[in-house]
């Protein structure tokens, strides 16, 4: 299955692309410079930051070939040199950023990552920072034939789709679902999403109803706990809660959040496996606060 690309104008984006080494394993854009957020003028978006993120196979030669044709968009680390940038750029969550940069008119920032960082990123969320800017709506402009990479990029989407499936209630509507994919990279406060504090998702859900629908369509048509009312022209879910329904999706899930829920529930100095222990909150009545209480950890 191909990732969809989203179908506006991405002229402005490859003009600024194209001031860039081209060796890119992935290319894209987000945020509210590429897709508009609820209050924000059309006007805003045109003058919003633009943000990109490149994926590339090996990070010295890309920084040093980028070093000689875009030098000023370094701090003082140009001094150091690529290897000792692309050494940095692994601290974290993998990823480097050069950030207000002057750029065909416009002001941008642009993270560099590798592509063995991203895909643990996206099969495993070892941090989720990159992969979930990817559960979300972006703009692809490149992206090469690397067939593990494609199987990352739509198994990531299938996490957020079971992590989401796992945080909700037995019914919820399409809206809902979205929210709650959207609301996987914010980690910390419970509260973002079903208290006071989710404006913020909302604010990126609901003017973008539509292209969450082209990211996730394929997905959720394959997924037996999803109908579709087309008659209706929506979707309508209906998610087995059974010790065994959960424990089938807790099984799926990513292998980093897998591992924060088990040091949540796995008390010192008792060595049960991590089946053994997502048995155990499979049977949790709270089973959906453990597994936001392990994203937000």
């Amino acid at each position: 299955m191909a990732l969809p690309v989203l179908s506006s104008s991405a002229m402005k984006f490859r003009r600024v692309l194209a001031h860039f080494p081209q060796e890119l394993s992935l290319a894209f854009a987000y945020g509210s410079g590429v897709f508009r957020q609820a209050g924000a003028s059309a006007e805003h978006g045109e003058t919003n930051m633009l943000d990109f993120v490149f994926a590339v196979d090996d990070a010295a030669t890309w920084h040093m070939t980028n070093l000689s044709k875009n030098r000023s968009h370094y701090s003082f680390l140009k001094f150091f040199g690529p290897k000792k940038i692309s050494t940095i750029q692994g601290y974290g969550a993998g990823i480097y950023y050069n950030t207000l940069v002057p750029c065909d008119g416009r002001v941008i920032k642009y993270g560099v990552i590798s592509t063995d960082a991203l895909l643990e990123d996206l099969f495993h969320w070892k941090t989720l920072y990159v992969a979930g800017r990817l559960q979300k709506p972006v703009k692809i402009l490149a992206q090469n034939e690397n067939s593990r990479l494609q199987a990352a990029l739509v198994s990531n989407l299938k996490s957020a789709v079971t992590a989401a499936f796992l945080m909700l209630p037995e019914s919820f509507s399409e809206e809902d679902l979205y929210m709650q994919i959207a609301g996987l990279s914010y980690s910390g406060d419970f509260r973002m999403i079903i208290g006071e504090d989710k404006s913020k998702v909302q604010n990126i859900v609901k003017p973008n109803v539509a292209h969450f629908q082209k990211l996730y369509s394929s997905i959720l048509q394959d997924c037996p706990q999803v109908v579709f009312k087309h008659h209706l022209g929506r979707l309508e879910a209906s998610i087995d809660k059974s010790p065994e329904g959960q424990f089938t999706q807790l099984m799926a899930l990513p292998k980093t959040l897998q591992q924060k829920i088990t040091a949540l529930v796995n008390p010192p100095g008792k060595n049960k496996d991590v089946e053994e222990i997502l048995l155990q909150v499979a049977h949790d009545p709270d089973c959906g606060f453990v597994v936001h209480q392990g994203r937000s950890g």
